[in-house]
């Protein structure tokens, strides 16, 4: 064979080899590109973002589909929700009925998973009203919870993304430390108000699992947002209460209106005393930007209040 025709054969198979090796390589880095990017995870809203964060560090992006001051119990979601939604790789929710609007999210976008954090959490029941004995959502509101969320998140995370799996272990041990020393501070601060002073008076019976935790007393005017909302029958129970135990202080949540709560004040000469946060976050320039802020931010409200400080 003359050795022109050789070269013929012969220079096309090497450009053929040259160029698979080069397809195979640009390939392999995008592989690698795509293996080296940061999972990205979900909340239904700020709370659960937050905690999550704690654990996330910098290993994976955390977001929240709803925003600061958002009213998560009959929230909408949004065409750009589903958007978001499709580019997750995960879910985290709270469950105990507490939004099930997030279950038209994931009948329309059933390949991503989702993990509910109050896995392993003992519910409290709700006492009253159309939910009474469903469980009360607000699971979030006890430190001690908080240490089985913290739990649920680190394994979920760890399940997604295995090769930071110690990472988050790490950073959950010192978030569930920080979690202690509120807990702890909580119970000082709590424990210096007086057997009569211990009502927590609310708009919405979200604090049951704090009160359970610190002994205080629960008056709310109605059981869960989802309910009606400031009636003249809730408003009534609540004027009567308050005025039969002399109570100094009343106070609504963030996320919903507190005329009804006003209403309470007026009527029995007890000071409404400003707002707790449950729901939601206040936002970075607020006064409780994080899960634990809003703690001792609660806290202090009510024992201010009540103190008249």
């Amino acid at each position: 064979m003359k050795r022109t025709t050789i070269l013929r054969i012969i220079i096309p198979v090497v450009i053929l080899g040259l160029i698979g090796a080069f397809v195979y390589a640009v390939i392999q880095a995008r592989g690698g590109q795509q293996n080296d990017q940061k999972k990205h995870v979900l909340t239904t809203f700020t709370v659960l973002a937050d905690m999550a964060k704690n654990v996330a560090g910098d290993k994976v992006e955390v977001e929240s589909i709803t925003k600061p001051g958002t009213e998560i119990h009959g929230y909408e979601p949004t065409p750009g929700d589903m958007v978001r939604l499709q580019k997750a790789d995960l879910v985290l929710d709270n469950g105990l009925n507490l939004e099930k609007w997030a279950e038209k999210l994931y009948q329309n976008v059933p390949d991503v998973p989702h993990i509910t954090l109050t896995d392993n959490v003992a519910p409290m029941p709700i006492a009253e009203g159309p939910y009474k004995d469903k469980p009360n959502p607000h699971a979030w509101m006890s430190p001690a919870n908080a240490l089985v969320y913290v739990d649920n998140i680190t394994k979920a995370l760890s399940d997604i993304d295995p090769k930071n799996a110690d990472y988050f272990k790490q950073n959950a041990k010192s978030y569930k430390e920080k979690v202690g020393q509120v807990d702890a501070k909580l119970k000082m601060e709590l424990s210096q108000l007086a057997n009569e002073q211990r009502y927590l008076v609310s708009c919405e019976g979200a604090f049951s699992y704090l009160i359970r935790d610190y002994g205080l007393k629960e008056l709310y005017l109605w059981p869960i947002n989802a309910d009606a909302q400031g009636t003249p029958q809730q408003i009534k129970n609540v004027v009567e209460t308050v005025r039969a135990n002399a109570i100094p202080a009343v106070f609504c949540e963030s996320t919903v209106s507190s005329k009804a709560q006003e209403q309470v004040a007026s009527e029995t000469g007890a000071r409404f005393s400003g707002v707790f946060y449950v729901d939601s976050l206040s936002g970075a320039d607020g006064p409780t930007p994080t899960y634990l802020k809003l703690l001792e931010y609660n806290a202090s409200t009510l024992v201010d209040g009540l103190k008249g400080d």
